[in-house]
């Protein structure tokens, strides 16, 4: 939720008696994952082979939510993309387990806060570069657009005819989330803070092709050598939206200090690493008129679907709930990252320099 300081974790560390039911008695843990939304480790094999073991809650994913993301992760590897293959995918208990290859190269942002600028121009271009790849190499995936699940970031709500509708539509499948709307003015904010920019993004909506994103594209999401991209990993949050939508929320997520404005102080925008990533992006593979135009529209609503789901997580999947956290990602997220892009000075500017040719 924004914090610059380690937190503790929804769920307990990995045990040693469940790496060896996944990946043989004699393995050890060498290193574990920070990050609280699940259990993840790095394993060394009894054959000393060195993979990666996550688990996660079956109201979180199932197996068949997992093979969702394997299956396009799989038609990636198979156009050149780098990913890392899944070795191994089972429910036990509770639990659904995930055993992966290490991916290859450094982990240059190992430690660093998921939402944190590039190390360097030279790392935002390569990340332009890889995204833009990606993309071109997603363009002939045509799996249907994932059912809802908890910590999901898709293009519904503000990619339809009716937002308002489609959140409704949202909530009265996601009961933890309802709950939690049905206590606030939701649709009075949404008309205030949200439809401005969905009316300016609408008129582009249908010459917007549906493409397989990434949906979480970050340094901390990316394995370097050479000074290149060398894996794309933590594909939980891919579905199906559009190219845009997926740069739209590389720029969201390296441009703005957003642990910063949460205390009081700037924004730091980093107009040189966006124009620099985008720049690298679009030699490889420009944007469409539609593209263009679109990319400022979306950026002020790119991180709403998340949010929501990430509600649904806090008050749905963690045992006992964590309603504190629910309230700060409707607060500072669904509507405070909205209203930081369109009535902030520094927000209105970068929305600006995007619009420019």
């Amino acid at each position: 939720m924004g914090h610059d300081r380690m937190v503790e974790p929804d769920w307990p560390p990995l045990t040693s008696a469940e790496v060896a039911d996944m990946v043989g008695a004699d393995a050890t843990i060498e290193w574990r994952s920070p990050r609280p939304l699940s259990a993840t480790a790095r394993v060394r094999t009894g054959a000393g082979r060195s993979v990666i073991v996550k688990r996660l809650p079956h109201s979180l994913r199932t197996a068949t939510a997992l093979g969702e993301e394997h299956a396009f992760m799989d038609h990636l590897r198979a156009h050149d993309i780098p990913v890392p293959a899944v070795l191994d995918t089972r429910e036990i208990g509770d639990f659904t387990y995930e055993v992966q290859e290490v991916g290859i190269g450094t982990d240059r942002y190992q430690g660093t806060f998921s939402w944190s600028p590039y190390l360097s121009l030279d790392d935002a271009a390569a990340a332009g570069r890889m995204l833009a790849r990606l993309h071109l190499a997603a363009a002939g995936y045509t799996a249907p657009p994932r059912p809802p699940h908890p910590l999901q970031a898709g293009f519904t709500i503000f990619s339809s005819a009716d937002p308002v509708g489609e959140l409704e539509r949202q909530a009265a499948i996601r009961p933890a989330l309802g709950m939690f709307l049905s206590d606030r003015p939701w649709r009075t904010d949404i008309e205030r803070v949200h439809l401005p920019a969905y009316h300016r993004l609408r008129p582009v909506l249908r010459d917007l092709q549906p493409l397989w994103t990434h949906n979480d594209w970050h340094g901390t999401n990316l394995l370097w050598r050479d000074g290149e991209v060398c894996t794309v990993i933590d594909f939980g949050l891919c579905d199906r939206s559009t190219a845009v939508h997926d740069i739209a929320t590389a720029i969201e997520r390296c441009a703005v200090d957003w642990i910063s404005l949460r205390d009081g102080g700037s924004a730091a925008v980093r107009f040189e690493q966006v124009r620099t990533l985008m720049h690298a992006y679009e030699a490889v593979r420009p944007l469409t008129s539609a593209e263009r135009h679109a990319l400022p529209e979306l950026l002020p609503l790119v991180h709403c679907e998340y949010e929501l789901s990430e509600i649904d997580y806090f008050l749905g999947v963690i045992p006992g709930g964590n309603q504190a956290n629910a309230e700060i990602a409707y607060r500072d997220y669904f509507l405070g990252h909205t209203e930081w892009w369109t009535e902030s000075e520094e927000g209105q500017a970068l929305l600006f320099a995007l619009r420019s040719p």
